[in-house]
């Protein structure tokens, strides 16, 4: 089953979901444009990579009908030097964030505005490195939290680190320090829900609220969409 399901996330953003089950040669089939990816292609990607690179922009092609602009039947995804995607060729205002692990891609298209979105596999990676990039106080609440319930450690410790990737796709700057910019807040775990957080760049701090929820078993999503002011 290719594409999952389409979520329209206000009347600008729609957030796309895409279970990878095909090979390469299936993809490409149905990519737009295919003349310009074969060049944008990483050169060192192994099936299982361009797999994922590639159901990233047939996902993102997808959403692209969804959205409130005339069709750009030209537009290409790209990435910039810090390998954000981008739509060249699409309208100016339009903003896209992509993600992919596993059997899982996940996208974020949106006509103006910031957006972030990330789906991790759950593993203990996470909770592992935790001191790495959570706050003393995240720290506290995420010990608490898996203390009350210890099976859930490695999938509370993804979720933290995948709220902090979509904030930080979000913020799209460089040389973010995860523990000192990327703030959540205290929350409730549950299987879906929000997660209040505060960015912090150029000394001042905004709040936002990142959305999360399981694709499938094994398996994180979140997001975060600002629209333009």
């Amino acid at each position: 089953m290719p594409l999952h399901s389409i979520q329209p996330l206000s009347p600008t953003a729609v957030l796309g979901l895409w279970h990878l089950t095909e090979t390469p040669a299936d993809l490409w089939a149905g990519l737009p444009n295919p003349e310009a990816y074969q060049l944008l292609l990483p050169a060192t990607a192994n099936a299982t990579r361009q797999a994922q690179w590639l159901a990233g922009r047939r996902l993102i092609h997808r959403l692209l009908q969804e959205s409130p602009s005339p069709p750009q039947a030209r537009a290409v995804v790209q990435n910039d030097a810090t390998g954000r995607p981008w739509l060249a060729g699409a309208a100016p205002d339009t903003v896209v964030s992509l993600s992919h692990s596993g059997a899982w891609v996940a996208a974020v298209l949106a006509q103006g505005g910031r957006v972030g979105v990330d789906v991790e596999i759950i593993r203990d990676k996470a909770q592992r490195l935790a001191s790495k990039f959570l706050a003393p106080a995240e720290w506290a609440d995420a010990q608490a939290a898996t203390h009350a319930a210890p099976d859930a450690g490695s999938a509370h410790y993804t979720l933290l680190w995948s709220a902090k990737e979509s904030l930080y796709k979000l913020a799209a700057q460089r040389g973010i320090i995860f523990r000192q910019q990327l703030l959540l807040h205290s929350f409730s775990p549950q299987e879906s829900g929000e997660i209040p957080a505060t960015l912090v760049l150029s000394g001042a701090e905004t709040r936002h609220s990142i959305c999360y929820t399981q694709p499938a078993p094994g398996y994180v999503l979140t997001y975060c969409h600002e629209p333009a002011r």
